[in-house]
């Protein structure tokens, strides 16, 4: 099931990219919030879709994105994204991605399956088109369980535009 699940992911992300406003790499850490827990290296894909809806400086689209820790954890949601521009170069963005977490281990059990990712970065416009970002993330069940230990992560992101 997890690889199924993980190859649809893939699958999904490569037919994205093609029709994609942004396709955004990140790699940083995760630090989860039991101390029992496996902290470790993290990666992730996202795609993020020309925007529903554009103000002056703000604009907010749908988004999917896939994370993949270190030792096989896994997380793949989708959900709405909100980019701020403040300025010509500076963006601070958020977004809220409900979805499917699978722990590859018991210790970094997050209480279920059902896990919310919400991120917040600042980033940085290149002369290519193409962003660089700076990201925090937290990953919980927000309560829906009786268990919501969470795990945070930073990330380093490229943002490359279509």
């Amino acid at each position: 099931m997890k690889q199924l699940l993980l190859a649809t992911a893939l699958t999904v992300s490569a037919y994205a990219t093609a029709q994609a406003q942004q396709v955004i790499f990140g790699a940083g850490y995760a630090n989860f919030s039991d101390n029992a827990s496996e902290d470790q290296a993290l990666f992730s894909l996202e795609y993020h879709h020309k925007p529903f809806h554009q103000a002056t400086r703000f604009s907010v689209g749908w988004g999917t994105a896939l994370s993949l820790h270190e030792n096989g954890d896994f997380h793949i949601g989708l959900g709405v994204v909100g980019l701020y521009a403040l300025n010509e170069r500076w963006f601070v963005e958020g977004s809220v991605m409900p979805g499917y977490f699978n722990p590859s281990i018991d210790l970094n059990d997050l209480g279920g399956d059902f896990q919310i990712r919400s991120l917040l970065g600042l980033g940085y416009a290149l002369d290519n088109g193409n962003s660089v970002s700076l990201a925090i993330t937290h990953k919980s069940n927000a309560s829906t369980n009786d268990d919501n230990p969470g795990v945070n992560a930073v990330l380093l992101r490229y943002h490359l535009g279509f």
